[in-house]
């Protein structure tokens, strides 16, 4: 048909399927059967790597993370390759150095990644900025996010007007970023259409089926005009994950839209993703939907990450009672959303105050330097009397946090000189020290 119009598909199964269903755990052995089908299926791009899964590679599974990307991509030439980069967090869970980023993204591209998918926990577009820049002078596509919460400060207004700031830093593409899945079908269609007379780039959708609500408000955001959507493998699909891939495309191909991705190719493709899910039994998580996360706002990783903290500190019986805490803990440090690393910051606090039972008695480092201003700024300036409580008198800063950064590269280089084999431990070892110096020792003993 003349008015088919094109919906872009990006699989994320290589990277939040496995990190949403199954703890981040699957190895690069288990991707590469079916690498050459991926290539063939006519996805625009394959999410398969940044978040949890470079740590990950590291402290569990002893792979070299570069190596996966290297691997994947002589199997898989043509569609894109995508990360999902913290801005200035990284892959970490604080602020690098910009030498770090800069060599990072670099280093990203020049491997075969070639779309970053760039985010901050608070919307700051200054956190952005750098890996904006960095993703552009590298030749990479840089996709820049507006991370979705719900608060009374976040408004459509608030998303169009960081997605204008973001389409002047030079992004190619726009992601709004429903972590959560709490973006309701209509309010994703009123977002899209008022991002869509704000700027003109391609606008991506990126939710969770945690509440159950995220295939309805993809088809609502297309038909608002949104370009691209992401999907995951059925077999992976759904919980705290993405739609299925297979049910997505199966929807907009029976309507005006065309989406070039090939379902035979899928039913394939899933058949060996079946098999991997039961072979990590053990970490592999059901597919229920938990509309708590419509009451709490709260991810589905979080919940898990909070009941897990509860139960370690002997504290089941405190459920309640710290998701009672959670949004006004969230509330006092003005409204961030719960993303990477914000989510832990928020449920670690929350768990303290009740732990306690008197609120700020005991403050997390993390929410200290939080409130000093060393993850950025906050949607709301925090109040006089909350930030007495948790730091007193000292001092908050106002420019970008990374800008009191020393460079660190140099010294990354000189820490590793007697384990370095390539160019990237180096930054593998500044992002993650511990689990680095792990990885090479175990590298010493039985390669790559």
């Amino acid at each position: 048909m003349s008015d088919t119009r094109k919906i872009k598909i990006t699989d994320t199964t290589y990277r939040d399927g496995h990190q949403s269903r199954m703890a981040t755990r699957m190895s690069t052995d288990d991707m590469l059967p079916v690498a050459e089908l991926m290539n063939e299926t006519g996805f625009w791009a394959l999410e398969m790597w940044g978040g949890a899964t470079f740590d990950s590679a590291l402290r569990f599974l002893k792979e070299c993370p570069w190596t996966r990307v290297r691997k994947l991509r002589e199997r898989i030439p043509d569609p894109g390759f995508m990360m999902l980069l913290r801005g200035q967090n990284i892959l970490g869970y604080q602020h690098y150095p910009d030498d770090v980023l800069e060599a990072f993204v670099h280093a990203t591209v020049e491997n075969g990644v070639n779309i970053l998918r760039i985010f901050d926990a608070l919307n700051d577009p200054r956190n952005m900025e750098p890996a904006i820049r960095a993703t552009k002078d590298a030749g990479g596509h840089a996709q820049a996010t507006v991370v979705y919460t719900i608060s009374p400060v976040h408004d459509v207004k608030h998303y169009v007007e960081t997605a204008k700031k973001l389409e002047k830093m030079g992004a190619d593409t726009m992601c709004i970023k429903d972590m959560a899945g709490i973006m309701t079908p209509y309010v994703g269609y009123n977002l899209v259409k008022e991002m869509k007379k704000a700027i003109d780039i391609p606008i991506h959708i990126h939710s969770h089926m945690t509440t159950g609500m995220a295939l309805t408000t993809y088809i609502k955001c297309i038909e608002a005009g949104a370009d691209i959507i992401d999907t995951c493998i059925s077999s992976f699909s759904g919980g705290t994950a993405q739609p299925a891939t297979e049910t997505a495309v199966a929807i907009l191909e029976d309507g005006d839209y065309e989406t070039g991705v090939n379902l035979e190719n899928l039913t394939e493709i899933n058949r060996h993703f079946v098999q991997v899910s039961e072979q990590y039994g053990e970490y592999f998580t059901p597919a229920n939907i938990d509309v708590r996360g419509l009451i709490y706002q709260v991810p589905g990783g979080m919940l898990s990450n909070l009941r897990s903290q509860l139960r370690e500190q002997g504290m089941g019986n405190k459920w309640e009672e710290v998701m009672n805490e959670v949004p006004r803990v969230r509330e006092d440090l003005g409204y961030p959303p719960l993303v990477t690393p914000m989510s832990q910051i928020v449920g670690t606090q929350a768990v303290l105050n009740v732990a306690t039972g008197k609120r700020y008695a005991v403050k997390s480092k993390e929410v200290r330097d939080y409130v000093r201003g060393l993850y950025g700024r906050p949607p709301v300036e925090i109040s006089d009397d909350v930030r007495k409580q948790i730091i007193g008198d000292e001092e908050v800063l106002t420019e970008r946090p990374a800008e009191r950064l020393e460079p660190g590269l140099e010294k990354a280089r000189e820490a590793i000189k007697d384990y370095i084999r390539k160019p990237e431990d180096a930054l593998s070892y500044a992002l993650f020290p511990e689990q680095a110096i792990q990885y090479f020792e175990h590298r010493k003993v039985h390669g790559e």
